[in-house]
């Protein structure tokens, strides 16, 4: 009898931690909303929020990483000043810049996937660099698709103008991200109970 009370109360306390890190990892994304600027080369301002889409996935896992981002684009449909420089409300998902939003859960779902090998979770830090880094590839190929399309749509541009701007010109961005990305990771004081 004490064993299964003491399973449930670990499943629990695990389901607690997770909701917990749903919140956290949203929260997280809409302070990288906010650190946030244009960018002359493109439409789409610069933000931090890649790097919270490649640890969700990473330190989450696909399930409770793609949870966290839609939460964090459910309280930004709602009102909450989360997205890109504080902007809020269904018509920044419905315009220009929403490709690369709607993206998030998607590409955090396939970089845990990834990472974990499916859908349980195991500790980051075994995980392989070229693993680590083929995940967030992954997962930049779909933000820039789905934000590639969204450019076209949203400010009617053709294909070739929409990559150039869309995509192109924050590689070098997203290589700075995805080193962060594994530094946190890789670090020692970074403790993840799976």
């Amino acid at each position: 009898m004490a064993t299964e009370t003491d399973s449930v109360d670990v499943i629990r306390r695990r389901y607690v931690e997770n909701i917990t890190r749903i919140a956290l990892f949203a929260a997280l994304m809409g302070a990288f909303g906010f650190l946030s600027f244009p960018y002359p080369l493109s439409p789409a301002p610069v933000t931090l929020q890649v790097l919270g889409v490649f640890l969700a996935g990473i330190l989450l896992g696909p399930l409770w990483g793609a949870g966290a981002l839609v939460l964090y684009l459910l309280a930004g449909a709602l009102g909450a000043p989360v997205f890109a420089q504080g902007s809020a409300g269904i018509g920044v998902l419905l315009g220009p810049t929403g490709g690369y939003l709607l993206s998030y859960p998607i590409a955090t779902a396939v970089i845990g996937a990834i990472v974990h090998r499916g859908l349980d979770l195991r500790d980051p830090r075994e995980v392989g660099l070229p693993t680590l880094v083929g995940a967030m590839a992954a997962g930049t190929v779909i933000i820039y698709a789905l934000g590639i399309v969204g450019l076209m749509g949203g400010l009617d541009l053709g294909l070739a103008e929409a990559f150039m701007t869309g995509a192109v010109v924050f590689l070098p961005a997203e290589a700075l991200k995805m080193a962060a990305a594994v530094g946190i990771v890789r670090s020692e004081e970074l403790a993840i109970s799976t």
